[in-house]
This record gives C-alpha cells, sequence and structure tokens, in this order.
C-alpha cells in the first residue's frame, strides 16, 4: 500500500498584523444594500402583521 507524503502547508512565521482594524457587525450594518434588504424584509413583516391585526 503506498502511503501519500503529507503535504507542508505551515506558513512559518505568524502572519503580520493587520494595518486596519477588524470590521465587526457595525461596519456590515452600515453598508446600504444590506440596510436596504433589512428593510424590505422589515416593511413585509410590518405589512403582514398588520394585515393580521386589522384586516383578519
Amino acid at each position: 500500500m503506498i502511503v501519500p507524503e503529507m503535504v507542508d502547508t505551515s506558513r512559518g512565521d505568524a502572519p503580520a498584523p493587520p494595518d486596519e482594524e477588524p470590521r465587526g457587525c457595525l461596519f456590515a450594518l452600515s453598508q446600504p444594500p444590506l440596510m436596504i434588504f433589512l428593510a424590505v424584509v422589515g416593511s413585509l413583516l410590518l405589512m403582514a402583521a398588520l394585515h393580521d391585526l386589522f384586516l383578519l
């Protein structure tokens, strides 16, 4: 049976620290496409809730 050799994928030294600060959830929420998507989903949920409350 032939055993394949392990390929060395180590990076050697530790990676250099990034120049910028890590971006978190607030950065993601500041993106216009995400906010438009969330506004559309929220408005659909609001319309469904109002429909259930007043028309059913």
